[in-house]
């Protein structure tokens, strides 16, 4: 990793050490209180999706059209995100798109129109894709030194993932007193969950906003903004074929990710049979396993081998996915529940590890928000397509036969996804030895 401050767009020191150990952490502490703020609200329907579809009259075909309209705009985003970074200072982008994202909450949470809808999924995919993607994990990435890029990442993923997960915690426990102690309609308390999420997404952009930049920030951002051919730096990121596995290992891993969206319908299904909130609190469960799993993931591959952990997740994963095609058979609530928290266990270590893998694909400095752009729009493709295929399947095979057509298919995904992962393994150790 390159030691000149014009090589390094990352908006931190060069180098990890030219600051303090303290001073890294607690840039990485706000980073991760940005992303565990601002995502929650985009995807309320792991845990409301029945509750949504009541709210906004609207079928679980036209859910999958504004989650594929989310999708498509982070595909476009992705590219010019990484370019941005480089120019804009994160804390601005951060804070932008904070506030931004809880405005266009506050109107969701006015229960407006299926168009109206494609236009807030639309924007926020501006706000956490265009202005904000890029700047958390090229940020991340600059301030870890080489043997603390899984711990870094896994810090990222899996502390965003306790906020989440406490989030979470109080938005269910808010939404079983409002409809269950109350007896309330679960429009109104969806929508006091929506202004939970939107009103600290605005509170936190204001405070993000006015913490000063960390020392040496600005110089690193001005050196950025050399003049470079793009088309050119594009040419040489897509002849590295590390890079490009880690792109198939992204797309691969980040679908089981998507699965996880629809556990709580899965689970409400008749042939299974639990209720709107015991499977909304199984499902919330699974988020408190990102923590374990993203900070645990990240030890381990630093400790031993992050693509050997990466590995074993993946398939791990694509066995558990499988097994939880037989909840109508199993039956047991807390078999079912055990089931979910493992894979979740999985999936965030997935999630956590392989962003840190972008250290070994030898990246200069000076395009690495160009990879992590060209790796996110390979990585993140998912976006724009699953949300129609998990449409198309649960609209036209009704009840569980549906969702289990979509977990083999997300199933099938992690074990080629472990095959990429042997490759760029494999790869690794042919580089060493030359």
């Amino acid at each position: 990793m390159s030691s000149n401050p014009a090589q390094n767009p990352a908006g931190v020191s060069a180098t990890p050490h030219a600051s303090s150990r303290a001073d890294r952490y607690i840039q990485l502490a706000l980073l991760v209180i940005a992303a565990g703020a601002i995502y929650p609200i985009l995807y309320l329907r792991q845990v409301y999706q029945p509750t949504m579809l009541e709210v906004f009259h609207i079928t679980e075909e036209q859910l999958g059209i504004l989650y594929s309209a989310l999708g498509t705009i982070f595909l476009v985003c992705y590219l010019p995100s990484g370019w941005l970074a480089d120019r804009v200072k994160p804390r601005v982008l951060i804070s932008f798109s904070l506030i931004a994202t809880g405005l266009l909450g506050l109107w969701y949470s006015t229960s407006p129109s299926f168009n109206s809808l494609i236009v807030i999924f639309g924007g926020w995919g501006i706000t956490t894709g265009l202005t904000f993607w890029a700047a958390i994990i090229k940020r991340v990435n600059m301030i870890a030194s080489a043997d603390e890029q899984g711990r870094f990442f896994g810090f990222l993923d899996g502390g965003r993932g306790l906020i989440e997960a406490m989030l979470a915690t109080i938005a269910i426990s808010l939404f079983a007193y409002i409809t269950h102690t109350r007896h309330e309609e679960p429009a109104e308390g969806f929508r006091l969950v929506v202004y939970m999420y939107a009103f600290l997404c605005i509170g936190l952009g204001v405070i993000l906003g006015l913490v000063r930049d960390p020392q040496g920030a600005q110089a690193a951002n001005e050196g950025a903004r050399e003049k470079r051919n793009v088309l050119r730096d594009l040419g040489s990121l897509l002849k590295n074929r590390q890079l490009m596995l880690l792109s198939a290992i992204v797309f691969c891993g980040y679908q089981v990710f998507w699965a996880t969206y629809s556990f709580s319908a899965y689970l409400h299904e008749k042939e299974i049979g639990l209720s709107v909130v015991v499977a909304g609190f199984i499902t919330t469960a699974k988020l408190w396993m990102r923590p374990i799993g993203g900070i645990g993931g990240g030890f381990l591959g630093d400790r031993f081998s992050k693509t050997s952990v990466l590995i074993f997740a993946l398939f791990a994963a694509a066995v558990s996915i499988l097994v939880l095609l037989l909840a109508p058979a199993i039956g047991n609530p807390w078999v079912i529940a055990a089931l979910v928290l493992f894979i979740g266990i999985m999936t965030y270590a997935i999630r956590g590890l392989y962003w840190s893998l972008l250290d070994q694909c030898k990246v200069p400095a000076e395009t690495m928000g160009l990879a992590i752009g060209l790796v996110s729009v390979v990585g993140y493709s998912p976006d724009a397509v699953l949300p129609l295929i998990n449409g198309y399947l649960t609209q036209n095979y009704p009840g569980v036969h549906g969702y289990q057509l979509y977990f083999g298919y997300i199933a099938c995904m992690a074990a080629l996804g472990s095959v990429a992962a042997i490759m760029f393994k494999l790869r690794l150790k042919k580089q060493e030895q030359q």
